[in-house]
């Protein structure tokens, strides 16, 4: 008998101990201090960039607004690359190195974080397959946007992606890129759908709109209902069968809507032809095509695309529409020959384009900032955050040390539960990812009245709001952490004056319900919900 009860002691202790281990904080652990690459790597291609928007602020007599402080690049850099606002621990960490290396330093860490390839993936998913979720069994967006997450960890290039995204064979499950394909099966006719893949794979990776010439010619461009069609022939011959995607016999047609008579199509690429090989099944020859270095199109359309993400606007827009401008901007054209010139490397082009003065500029200037200095990038641009971002930083700045994938598990489970259920609340745009209209009501009330809201401010022994009213050894440096946390900058004097006046002389539950609505506050501000 004793034996037994010894036993189950050491089970209660056991459990104990595991899960004080999961509610306990982790350990501390050194953030972003990964060695940049030498910036002389990309220096000519970084100065050929940097001039081009020199040369437009001069032609239109443009006086650009001065550099940004390193702390609101901080956060426009954690935005773009993982969905959230910095923490105060990376905050920390990153003012205590020399000024000249905290940007790249900063920028290094976050590509080698998980948080960014998991972040990344996400929206590449939605650019790959949108935000379905597709026929049931047969596709696996989870599955999907974990490879893509492996991939980016793994620094594979952007172009090899994408030709097991369009030529890859096998199941969904063992195969993870076939879900491009999958995503598309229609169970009624038992088959893929060429003429959605041909939208999908012109849209995604060509940044052009041919699908708009699906049921007939282009009215504004030169695209022809053939040229589309064409396109299409190239995934007829993908099957779905026992063992997954596979490539064999077939032919796309292309019916006739009045008299219903349908037309085999043979396959056939919308430009450079030369460039298709000749051996291989049909995918593996438009792979081969879309990848080509000398094809220009993958590299524009990544680089516009990239740009938008970390900009939250896109050099041509609509991102998925560069046939709709007469000319390129230059400086695409440029980031887009040195993306595909040096292995389609997507961290190096993330890297470039943080440098740029357009990247590093201030949102805002003692002068007018007019209409013209956000269209040539003579000012930051400021835009709304998209609902993953506000929740993601909603849920950071709640926390003090970094949320990550080794957080303790209330953290974790914390974050799972409730992302979800605000993305749905406040107004998922869906693939439309770079949307520019106004907020509205319903996501005003969310920030202001919502559940989550309150459970990431209320007095509580893991909330940093409860934290710092206990921690702060001043009521100054009380206010001047809550602002880091939620706004990843300082108050300024008028608000340091006035929050601080509200804090003196109160101690005990009074501070934490008062640190409670400061945060509240700040949360609530429309600094909190934009880029800038």
């Amino acid at each position: 008998m004793w034996a037994r009860n010894l036993l189950f002691v050491g089970f209660l202790l056991g459990g104990s101990a595991a899960l004080l281990g999961n509610l306990l904080p982790a350990k501390a652990r050194p953030t972003h201090g990964h060695a940049p690459p030498p910036v002389a790597e990309y220096a000519d291609t970084l100065n050929a960039v940097n001039l081009e928007l020199r040369k437009q602020w001069a032609e239109q007599k443009l006086t650009p607004t001065t550099a940004a402080p390193d702390l609101a690049i901080a956060r426009r850099l954690s935005l773009a690359l993982t969905g959230t606002v910095p923490s105060l621990e990376e905050i920390r960490s990153f003012e205590s190195r020399p000024a000249e290396q905290r940007i790249d330093n900063y920028l290094e860490g976050i590509l080698q974080d998980r948080r960014f390839a998991d972040y990344f993936a996400e929206r590449l998913t939605r650019t790959f397959v949108g935000t379905e979720d597709g026929p049931f069994i047969v596709f696996r967006r989870r599955r999907f946007r974990s490879w893509i997450s492996d991939e980016l960890t793994k620094h594979r290039p952007y172009d090899e992606i994408v030709r097991e995204l369009i030529a890859s064979e096998g199941l969904w499950t063992d195969k993870p890129p076939t879900n491009f394909v999958t995503v598309t099966f229609d169970p009624e006719k038992k088959k893929v759908d060429a003429e959605r893949l041909a939208a999908r794979v012109a849209r995604a990776f060509l940044g052009i709109r041919i699908d708009c010439a699906q049921c007939h010619d282009h009215p504004f461009q030169d695209w022809k209902q053939q040229d589309f069609h064409r396109l299409a022939a190239f995934f007829g011959q993908t099957h779905q069968g026992f063992t997954g995607i596979y490539d064999g016999d077939g032919e796309h047609e292309l019916e006739n809507r009045r008299t219903g008579e349908k037309t085999p199509v043979q396959p056939q690429v919308p430009f450079e032809p030369n460039l298709v090989p000749q051996d291989g099944t049909r995918r593996q020859k438009l792979a081969a095509w879309l990848t080509d270095a000398r094809n220009p199109a993958l590299a524009r359309a990544m680089v516009n695309r990239v740009w938008a993400l970390m900009f939250s606007r896109p050099l041509v827009d609509p991102v998925d529409d560069l046939g709709s401008v007469e000319k390129l901007p230059k400086v695409l054209t440029i980031l887009a020959d040195d993306f595909a010139s040096h292995g389609y490397d997507l961290r190096r082009l993330i890297r470039l384009i943080a440098a740029t003065e357009a990247f590093r500029r201030d949102s805002k200037s003692d002068g007018e900032i007019t209409e013209a200095h956000e269209a040539t990038w003579a000012a930051f641009p400021l835009t709304r955050l998209r609902p993953e971002q506000v929740i993601g930083g909603l849920l950071q700045a709640g926390s003090l040390p970094t949320i990550t994938e080794e957080s303790h598990i209330i953290t974790r489970l914390t974050r799972y539960a409730g992302e979800k259920d605000f993305v749905e609340r406040y107004g998922d745009p869906g693939e439309d990812e770079f949307d520019t209209r106004a907020g509205t009501i319903p996501q005003r009330l969310l920030l202001m009245n919502g559940v989550i809201v309150h459970d990431r401010i209320k007095e509580d022994f893991f909330n940093a709001s409860s934290r710092i009213a206990d921690l702060s050894p001043s009521d100054a440096k009380a206010v001047e952490t809550a602002y880091l946390a939620v706004l990843t900058r300082r108050p300024t004097a008028e608000e340091q004056q006035h929050f601080e006046a509200r804090l003196v002389g109160i101690q005990g539950d009074d501070r934490k319900r008062r640190m409670t609505d400061l945060y509240w506050t700040l949360l609530n501000s429309t600094e909190f919900s934009w880029n800038h």
